[in-house]
């Protein structure tokens, strides 16, 4: 493959000028037409998507290549994260790779041009075919970060299929604190309200949100409560972990937020817990450590609808997404489902 004769070039490049290459080539890709519904298309909270394999927030962050990652076989990608004001993020260094453990830290807070910028990019593609997420943050300086998500879900709700409220960065200081019952309640009390204020023809774009991994039982049971009060869309298990454990790569005390291969078993426990927590009333997104079909598989058997890749892409080129998807195709037909539904929590 292409990808695999390039990523020794690619790996001695800084990683964050390594990624903007990246989205420059995406950039010059011809269009191509998204995935079309199949045996793997799925229904999630009033949204058809093509196959169940996504693309996580993070790497699109102003929302330059959603088409392009479409017309490479992805069923849906989810731009953002979006603030309202564009903002610089953290300094740099910021992100870095840890290819003995298939793992990427970051610590880039929120790092983005703007909502502005990004809703004209996001007009532009009015009337493409394409689930296309937009994942909604505050500025970090906000004065009320609250006020900062509603001001978002205004704006974006007439140009999303779904919006992900992202309170789970480790990188924004305070701001997983919006997950605590009371706070995440009055943020996405604003969020709807908001919504719904900005639907255009009864539109109303589904809410995900996206939680972090590293949650007590008792945090576990206090989102599920409100996410199924709220009748929200999904919940996005997980976001990237403060967490450590056992890793080779000279940047293991980096600071931020590890993704890839060692937060799998994390994200993994995790979606039970919310799959249990919910009894199944809400759909559930699993994101961390995908890297193969058979781990977006285990997923999808745990409880989960949809499954997200971001990190393993780093390692594997954007080549992957289809090939797990090809490879879900196989393991539903391996196990005897007629459909991604079916295989839903069927463990």
């Amino acid at each position: 493959m292409l990808f695999d004769l390039l990523r020794p070039a690619i790996f001695a490049l800084d990683p964050e000028r390594a990624h903007r290459l990246a989205i420059g080539a995406l950039k010059a890709m011809p269009p191509r037409a998204p995935a079309r519904p199949g045996p793997l298309a799925v229904e999630v909270a009033g949204v058809a998507f093509p196959n169940p394999v996504g693309v996580a927030a993070g790497f699109d962050k102003d929302a330059e290549v959603p088409g392009t990652l479409l017309g490479l076989g992805f069923g849906f990608t989810e731009v953002g994260s979006i603030t309202p004001l564009p903002q610089a993020g953290n300094p740099t260094p910021r992100l870095f790779r840890l290819p003995e453990d298939g793992a990427v830290i970051n610590r880039m807070g929120f790092n983005n041009a703007g909502a502005e910028a990004a809703l004209a990019r996001l007009a532009a593609r009015k009337g493409k075919p394409g689930v296309v997420g937009i994942n909604i943050g505050a500025n970090k300086d906000a004065a009320d970060r609250i006020a900062d998500y509603a001001t978002m879900a205004r704006l974006m709700t007439p140009h999303a299929s779904y919006l992900a409220v992202n309170v789970s960065s480790p990188n924004t200081p305070g701001l997983r604190a919006l997950q605590d019952e009371g706070a995440l309640a009055a943020l996405l009390d604003a969020v709807i309200a908001a919504r719904a204020e900005a639907a255009t023809e009864g539109a109303l774009p589904p809410i995900f949100l996206k939680v972090a991994p590293d949650l007590t039982p008792a945090d576990v049971d206090a989102i599920a409560r409100i996410a199924l009060d709220r009748t929200l869309g999904a919940l996005i298990v997980s976001n990237t972990t403060i967490s450590r454990g056992d890793l080779a790569s000279r940047h293991a005390g980096e600071t931020g937020g590890l993704s890839g291969a060692p937060l799998r078993a994390l994200a993994l426990r995790r979606l039970r817990e919310f799959r249990q927590a919910t009894g199944g009333e809400i759909a559930l997104v699993g994101v961390g450590g995908i890297a193969t079909a058979e781990h977006a598989w285990q997923r999808i058997r745990a409880g989960a609808s949809l499954v997200q890749l971001y990190s393993a892409m780093v390692y594997e080129g954007p080549g992957l997404g289809a090939r797990i998807v090809r490879g879900l195709g196989e393991l539903m037909r391996r196990d005897g489902f007629a459909t991604i539904a079916e295989a839903v929590g069927s463990e």
